[in-house]
């Protein structure tokens, strides 16, 4: 009857019971606290991130998910003191909830962790934080032996202004043996949509990957290039749907009508993404020549 009385003795009594010894005991507390959902509990969730089971872990993972607000900030950062990697792991997550800068200095000591899983958990993490627009030490990760925390600093480096972030995104586009850090760059680079990511941009519509094409594409929807021409029509038949469609996409960006007749093609694909994406690209560029000729 303990989760049906809702009062402070009762959350107190639950709270008693994280502590105990048996580990039964305290996955039935954790998974009773959620319903009372008062912060008054995440002091003793905390302690539960360091659990050495699993599912008390990830139990308390969920619960305090819901429960941490600016309020705890402080309170994360202590704890992240601990040497406990579980404890250091969980809480790198939850801060990317609050979304405070302040954490960053204590986020950034994680990059040179000797544990991959935090290295990835903090540049992770980086990206979440308000207001951050440069960040040297994470440039490193780009060349991290992890291919788990290169695939996230990619992505973190879309959100930065550091000028080395676009040489290193290229880089990785072109270079990286990791396809998921190659299709990661491109992301970023899309987001960036700077035209000085061309050449590397090119260069991936030949990936041997179908999700660093797709990607390479949507960077050149932001950033037509006529030089590209061939290469967004021999896209238009692509093994892949999501290949084509995006090459639809960014003829219709690139307006140049003598993609009308390859587009027109493309709509009798047997992905209807695909033939509406290709119309809309074909009327793009007709109401285009239409304005340019009344112009």
């Amino acid at each position: 009857m303990l989760q049906h009385l809702g009062d402070e003795v009762a959350l107190d009594g639950l709270i008693a019971a994280l502590k105990d010894d048996d580990l039964t005991v305290q996955k039935l507390a954790v998974t009773t606290v959620w319903e009372f959902a008062n912060p008054k509990a995440v002091p003793a969730l905390l302690d539960c991130l360091a659990s050495p089971d699993a599912e008390i872990r990830d139990e308390a993972h969920s619960v305090l998910g819901e429960l941490v607000s600016q309020d705890h900030l402080l309170l994360l950062l202590d704890a992240l003191h601990s040497t406990d990697a579980n404890l250091q792991l969980n809480l790198l997550i939850l801060l990317r909830k609050i979304h405070d800068a302040q954490a960053l200095p204590s986020v950034l000591p994680f990059f040179a962790s000797e544990n991959p899983a935090l290295r990835e958990a903090a540049v992770t993490t980086l990206r979440y934080l308000n207001q951050v627009e440069r960040c040297q030490p994470v440039l490193a990760l780009m060349a991290d032996p992890d291919d788990r925390v290169r695939r996230e600093a990619t992505l973190t480096l879309g959100h930065l202004a550091d000028a080395e972030v676009m040489p290193l995104l290229m880089q990785a586009l072109t270079t990286d043996p990791d396809w998921q850090v190659r299709r990661n760059a491109a992301k970023s680079l899309a987001l960036r949509a700077s035209p000085v990511a061309i050449p590397a941009v090119g260069q991936a519509l030949k990936d041997d990957h179908w999700q660093v094409r797709k990607f390479a594409l949507q960077v050149l929807q932001k950033t037509p290039d006529a030089q590209f021409l061939p290469d967004l029509v021999r896209s238009l038949a692509d093994e892949f749907s999501d290949v084509r469609r995006d090459a639809a996409i960014a003829l219709g960006s690139l307006g140049d009508p003598t993609a009308l007749n390859a587009l027109r093609q493309a709509l009798d694909d047997p992905d209807r993404d695909v033939c509406i994406y290709a119309e809309r690209a074909i009327q793009k560029i007709q109401k285009s020549l239409s304005e340019a000729s009344n112009a």
